[in-house]
């Protein structure tokens, strides 16, 4: 399973940290060995078509305990209908295997399913459905006509008792007339109950039947799943075993996702470990078509998900000695902050890409940390808008509360004008335009966010190109909306400009750094009135 690379690789330097894709470039090694992957994946015409669909693939950099260095190779999920291709390395569990307990169960669901769908598919349920359906309405119509003839009947009886003054006998068939009416209208009511009881009860046959099978399915899915996750027993590099039940008790969401533990890093680890082989460097890559809602570019590599794989990396990597995650890296502890405007109310600075706008994670640096000791007698929260780590620019500051929610409104009012400029990796159609994608988080991949045109929130963004070569863009946005990522997700998502920002590690690929600045603010000063602009040029 192991693979010796084609070409010699002595000219290559082995790291000195295990390296795994958190935010990195690819090490050499990975790089050459994801190119025999890619050749490889290329010569097998009959998987074309579905590897045009899109897949994960990864590669594992190892050496054997005789000093060799060699890579393995691993997919996401399944391949061709199967778990087991000689080239890649098997999964951690085949869940496929015919006489497997997986397979044996998910027949028994396949077939609740496919009574539940003859339930529903039954013409005499579907007779009664619509049958009770129409009667239900004629109720309602028939009720309703007969309680605005009882209300009209009344407001007459009313108007009678104000002017005409009625007599004894008059009052008394009034009152006769009243209750008759409310004896009419409970007697329909009664008669629609009655008529429509024998239409429910019926339906109700053919509904608690489905329900139940319903039920059914969802226990023994449930049960499925635990037993199969219980199945995965992912090894570190001390030796240590736990099962993916066990990995993700200590998660927010305290129980594994399906499809956890078929990524292609835990295949290529679990491996490793298992036949004595020492872990060197890895990297995963996206092979083809990117998915209608995420973003990936064939080719390009990524780091590995959130929700699915990091808690099971988090164990599985103990025992190595591994590379810092660059995003724990203070890389501006002695940069001065650079302020562009103040007065008494307010101040924007000039936030370097790779600070963070607020405090995160671990001892980082962040915008907020550095105005609060610049100015402790400031109230509020200080930092009105946010920029993502890896974007410079312009970020407003308010020194008061009512300065701060005065700006906040305006931003949320859409008052407030920004400018971005940015430079992407590709070639833009259009000079000028605007992109509407709703946009929402994924769960499973935070922070990454998908573009959800069901549960998104409304994400709109103009734009007009500046200037242009073959191979990059120089760009103006304009959003009218603040969504997170929503420059970097409206750049490189394919109904988008389908062309990410240079440098953009989670939609594109990295270099230097992300080529995205918030260059341009305006906004009306919410102590003076006056109209304020502040401008900072990028320096790329």
């Amino acid at each position: 399973m192991i693979h010796f690379f084609t070409e010699s690789i002595a000219h290559i330097k082995l790291p000195d940290k295990f390296t795994y894709p958190f935010h990195y470039t690819p090490h050499p090694l990975c790089v050459m060995a994801a190119a025999e992957v890619q050749a490889y994946l290329s010569a097998q015409t009959r998987w074309q078509e579905e590897l045009q669909q899109g897949k994960m693939f990864g590669v594992l950099i190892v050496r054997t305990q005789d000093g060799e260095t060699g890579y393995l190779a691993a997919f996401s999920g399944i391949l061709a209908g199967k778990n087991l291709h000689p080239f890649f390395v098997p999964p951690v569990y085949d869940l496929l295997q015919p006489q497997g307990f997986f397979k044996i169960e998910e027949e028994q669901i396949s077939a609740i399913n496919l009574r539940i769908k003859e339930l529903l598919e039954d013409k005499h349920y579907q007779h009664l459905v619509l049958q009770l359906k129409g009667k239900a309405e004629q109720c309602r119509q028939e009720l309703a006509a007969a309680k605005a003839e009882f209300k009209t009947a009344k407001e007459a009886r009313e108007a009678r008792r104000r002017t005409a003054e009625p007599d004894e006998a008059e009052q008394a068939a009034m009152i006769r007339e009243s209750q008759f009416q409310k004896a009419e209208l409970k007697r329909l009511e009664r008669s629609w109950k009655e008529r429509i009881a024998g239409l429910q009860q019926e339906t109700d046959t053919f509904t608690h039947r489905i329900e139940s099978l319903k039920a059914e399915r969802k226990t023994r899915s449930a049960a499925l799943q635990q037993k199969l996750f219980e199945q995965f027993r992912m090894l570190n590099a001390r030796g240590e075993v736990k099962d993916l039940c066990t990995i993700f008790e200590q998660t927010v969401q305290k129980t594994p996702p399906a499809g956890a533990g078929e990524c292609a890093a835990p295949k290529l680890l679990q491996y490793a470990y298992l036949h004595q082989l020492t872990p060197i460097a890895m990297a995963e890559f996206w092979w083809g078509n990117s998915p209608k809602t995420e973003i990936r570019h064939h080719g390009y590599y990524y780091p590995a998900c959130k929700g699915k794989c990091e808690p099971i990396l988090g164990h599985m990597l103990q025992g190595l000695e591994v590379e810092d995650n660059p995003l724990w890296e203070d890389l501006h502890s002695e940069t001065p902050l650079e302020v562009v405007y103040e007065d008494d109310h307010l101040l924007v600075v000039n936030k370097p890409a790779g600070m963070l706008s607020v405090p995160g994670k671990g001892e980082v640096d962040s915008v907020y940390s550095r105005i609060r000791t610049l100015y402790p007698e400031a109230e509020g929260p200080l930092v009105v808008h946010r920029l993502d780590m890896a974007t410079s620019g312009l970020l407003l500051i308010a020194k008061t509360k009512e300065v701060h929610q005065n700006l906040q409104a305006q931003f949320k009012n859409r008052t407030i004008k920004k400018r971005y400029i940015a430079l992407l990796d590709g070639k833009v159609q259009q000079e000028k335009g605007s992109i509407d994608l709703p946009l929402c988080l994924n769960p499973l991949d935070r922070p990454r966010q998908v573009v959800d045109h069901e549960h998104g929130k409304t994400a709109i963004t103009h734009y007009q190109v500046l200037k242009q070569t073959d191979a990059r863009t120089l760009i103006a946005f304009y959003p009218l909306t603040g969504r997170t990522h929503q420059l970097r997700v409206h750049a490189a998502h394919a109904e988008g400009l389908h062309c990410p920002i240079l440098g953009d590690e989670l939609y594109g690929r990295k270099a230097d750094r992300l080529y995205l600045h918030a260059e341009c603010l305006e906004f009306v000063h919410p102590v003076t009135g006056k109209h304020i602009r502040i401008e900072k040029k990028a320096d790329f």
